[in-house]
């Protein structure tokens, strides 16, 4: 299936001087500590109006925590400036539930961060459309039925809650249209034996709305996740889904069937690479209340926290004892066994590996 935007991929090669500085880095800390992470996730609210079936967080407790503006802005600017390329917010609570949602995007912007949200859109409103909406480089809406009432179910909201997604949907991509904005505007349904009879459903909605694409990802249980419910789901019989799904393709429209994904999520882990290459290097996270971790299948594991936002400025978290831990503990102790599989990692460790660890022979034959 064609996937335009690397989902079901990486896009690390993109940025080879980083990559190059990461290689230098190897074992040597006084080099290490200054690769800075691409790619940071920030979550504005740990408070959530969902409480979906599958959620990965529900551990935290949708605690009602939220960022303050002002400060958030300073440590974005200084990212900018340090070499952040790129800002999704999400997180661990719904990011649009922060009420200065709207100036925390023009400060990302202001610091020449790309902005993305992941969201379950519900309170996707006008004011967010018209302010935002040219700020921001792509939004993906968590939409996981084809219907009202198995959304319900699933988000566990008011079944009212799918209508209002979809007419906030459809008003994001009128401003689009009317604007010429380039924002991408997506959704992606998690694959559940709940919802797989809806997803041709799902892509027809899509469609018709008028958006760019549909992500049919597959579930992973996280590593300290309270619901255990789907924990042992496979994909093997459900990967011909995606030949039907490609009738759905064309005019501006894709589905997104994360066919590899799956296929790495049912297979054994005894082939997989020894170490995280990506942790703490390329990605970071901070939540709700500031702090920062290096990975988010280890939220609120200290062995993974290297500060907070609120007491410190990132460069100084993030060359600091706390991280130099982790970069150690990472480096030399890590059983990545033990970690969530198919994190959103696992395709830039395996390009990783192969770059620095296991090359093909012959590499030098271009």
């Amino acid at each position: 299936m064609t996937d335009h935007y690397g989902i079901d991929s990486h896009k690390l090669v993109y940025h080879p001087k980083r990559v190059a500085q990461w290689l230098d880095a190897k074992d040597d800390w006084e080099q290490a500590r200054g690769v800075y992470p691409l790619y940071v996730e920030i979550s504005p609210v740990g408070a959530c109006n969902h409480r979906c079936t599958f959620c990965a967080v529900d551990y935290i407790g949708y605690q009602a925590k939220r960022l303050d503006v002002d400060v958030l802005a300073e440590r974005l600017a200084e990212m900018g400036r340090l070499g952040v390329k790129s800002v999704m917010y999400a997180g661990e609570g719904e990011p649009l539930l922060h009420k200065d949602i709207n100036r925390i995007v023009e400060a990302t912007a202001n610091a020449g961060i790309d902005v993305s949200f992941t969201t379950n859109g519900t309170l996707m409103n006008t004011r967010f459309i018209e302010q935002s909406l040219p700020l921001t480089s792509w939004i993906k809406v968590s939409l996981n039925a084809g219907s009202a009432a198995n959304y319900a179910a699933i988000h566990q909201a008011s079944s009212s809650d799918f209508d209002r997604v979809l007419n906030n949907l459809s008003a994001a991509v009128a401003h689009k249209k009317a604007n010429a904005l380039s924002c991408t505007l997506g959704a992606q349904i998690l694959l559940l034996p709940e919802n797989q009879g809806e997803v041709a459903m799902l892509a027809g909605i899509c469609k018709d709305i008028g958006l760019d694409y549909l992500v049919v990802k597959p579930y992973s249980q996280h590593l300290f996740s309270e619901t255990r419910v789907y924990e042992n789901l496979r994909y093997d019989n459900l990967l011909g889904m995606a030949e039907a799904l490609t009738a759905f393709n064309g005019d501006g429209f894709n589905v997104i069937f994360r066919e590899q994904t799956m296929k790495n999520y049912s297979q054994s882990g005894s082939g997989r690479y020894k170490t995280c290459h990506a942790t703490p290097f390329f990605w970071a996270y901070v939540m709700a209340d500031g702090e920062v971790y290096g990975c988010s299948a280890y939220l609120t594991d200290q062995r993974f926290a290297y500060g907070n936002i609120n007491q410190a400025g990132f460069q100084s978290i993030w060359e600091g004892e706390k991280r130099r831990q982790s970069w150690h503990h990472v480096t030399h102790e890590l059983d990545i066994q033990e970690c969530r599989k198919n994190c959103r990692m696992e395709a830039v460790n395996q390009y990783l590996d192969k770059l620095a660890v296991t090359p093909p022979v012959h590499v030098n034959f271009i």
